[in-house]
């Protein structure tokens, strides 16, 4: 026996859905390229973060559930089909037995599943049928469909699609071929109600998952948006408010934390700044009031010797003004320089030599130690002003000498620069009020005797910049001012000791 299958449903359709696909992409590509098109699509597109999320989350969901439908549908229509064909190829073995045996029965009894039996010799002459083809022609094959041969059976009067199995014998009375047709009707109707289902159900998970993220999101957002909404409320004049952190320790709480560490360094800078320029406002009225007071005294003395000594005091109080105005502008200088270190390379012995040597005519000696070639990078104008500022106050406060002394330090390399003058010690409390602008103790209030109050911040901010520190050590001879600057490129902040 030679059996085969063949797939029939009534006459064939043609797929129209590749054309219509090409047509709408080429419309798309039109529409996509007008600019207003591009405009219109750009705008319409979501921008929050939330609906992002949340159409990302329903097209994966439904990228996953279309292909999980897809291949279940598939599964399920390809064990449905080897059911029926099964149940077909059974029967047409069954009858192509009884017809070698030359036992047929006319009509042929139809089995569980099986929609029509027909038996044709080889001169296309049907031999048996089952009841329901009475009266009807033999099958002839109209062609082949994925490697199955067709059939029309359109006179059959079936509208549904039927699995046809075809087995060949032979017989007494010559081959006969066997027709048996198993309807699938049964598995398009599980096919269509499984599609359904999946439907629905692929449906209902997209809207719950879509639901989930937006609500999760949204949650998630949610002190972000308060955050934003404080930092927008905070003006230049609040920066004393804080934006609210949330509990735990994830990412939103962690940047809380740095916005509200950021504010409280805005904070710290504007009051500065707000005490920068009252301090220098208090430190510029004063000296100015007197020279005016100076000068209107000396234009209305008739004395020429009084008028002489006032424009003499009227002289040393715009040198007073021109040194205090050139210190806040290195002031604001260093400030706008930030962390950039200056990289020269500087003879570090060579500049501390010069710097001392001029000095001869301070009230107090000077007495140097300096190894040779000892260099650093960084600025030498910036470091000589350094070792000036740290000299002028040396000398301010020294009883009898003043010592400097260059070393490098053994272990890291750095140099080291030590400013020692016999004077009074300072006080543990004032260690470290020294350092900030416009701070001057007691002692260095006279306006004759007494400095600006910027020479140490500013020395202070040097090293600062060339990745070094300033401390103050008590030692038994006085105080000594020590000076740390790295041999390396890298740039740290200066602390006071």
């Amino acid at each position: 026996m030679a059996e085969h299958d063949a797939t029939t449903g009534g006459p064939r359709r043609p797929n129209i859905l590749p054309a219509a696909r090409r047509r709408a992409r080429a419309t798309l590509r039109r529409l996509t390229g007008h600019p207003r098109a591009a405009t219109l699509i750009r705008r319409l597109a979501p921008r929050s973060v939330r609906t992002r999320t949340t159409l990302a989350a329903c097209v994966s969901v439904a990228v996953v559930l279309l292909a999980a439908s897809a291949v279940v549908l598939l599964l399920l229509r390809g064990n449905l089909e080897r059911t029926v064909e099964t149940g077909a190829h059974s029967q047409a073995r069954d009858v192509a037995r009884l017809a070698a045996s030359g036992r047929l029965t006319r009509p042929l009894t139809l089995g569980p599943g099986t929609d029509f039996v027909q038996v044709v010799d080889a001169h296309g002459k049907v031999v048996a049928q089952s009841p329901n083809l009475t009266g009807r022609p033999a099958l002839t094959p109209t062609g082949t469909h994925n490697g199955h041969r067709t059939y029309n059976l359109d006179a059959l009067g079936e509208e549904h699609h039927q699995r046809v199995t075809t087995v060949t014998t032979t017989t007494p009375d010559g081959p006969v071929t066997v027709h048996v047709g198993a309807s699938l009707r049964t598995a398009d109707a599980a096919e269509d109600v499984t599609t359904a289902a999946l439907a629905a159900l692929s449906a209902l998970l997209v809207f719950t998952v879509g639901a989930l993220t937006w609500r999760t999101t949204g949650r998630a957002l949610r002190p972000v948006e308060a955050i934003r909404a404080e930092v927008a409320a905070i003006g230049d004049r609040g920066l004393d408010r804080r934006v609210p952190a949330p509990r735990g320790d994830d990412e939103i709480a962690r940047l809380a934390d740095t916005m509200n560490a950021m504010l409280e360094r805005l904070e710290a800078a504007g009051t500065r700044q707000r005490q920068f320029i009252a301090d220098a406002s208090h430190e510029l009225r004063s000296p100015l009031a007197v020279l005016r007071t100076q000068l209107e005294v000396a234009l209305t003395h008739p004395d020429p010797e009084v008028r002489d000594t006032l424009v003499a005091g009227a002289l040393q109080d715009t040198e007073r003004l021109q040194a205090l105005s050139t210190d806040l502008l290195l002031l604001a200088r260093l400030d706008a320089t930030g962390q950039s270190r200056p990289d020269e390379p500087v003879d570090l012995t060579e500049l501390v030599r010069a710097t001392v040597a001029v000095r001869s005519t301070d009230p107090h000696p000077v007495t140097l130690h300096a190894p040779d070639n000892l260099t650093v990078p960084g600025n030498a104008l910036w470091i000589s002003r350094l070792l000036t500022n740290l000299l002028d106050n040396a000398q301010r406060h020294a009883r009898h000498a003043v010592t400097v002394r260059l070393s490098a330090d053994p272990e890291t390399a750095d140099a080291v620069l030590d400013v020692t003058n016999d004077g009074p010690a300072i006080a543990a409390a004032d260690q470290e009020k020294i350092f900030e602008r416009f701070a001057r103790l007691d002692d260095a209030r006279s306006r004759d005797d007494g400095g600006t109050g910027l020479g140490l911040p500013i020395a202070l901010d040097i090293a600062a910049l060339h990745g070094g520190t300033i401390t103050v050590i008590d030692t038994p001879d006085g105080t000594t001012f020590r000076t740390r600057l790295t041999s390396g490129t890298n740039t740290s902040t200066g602390t006071r000791e």
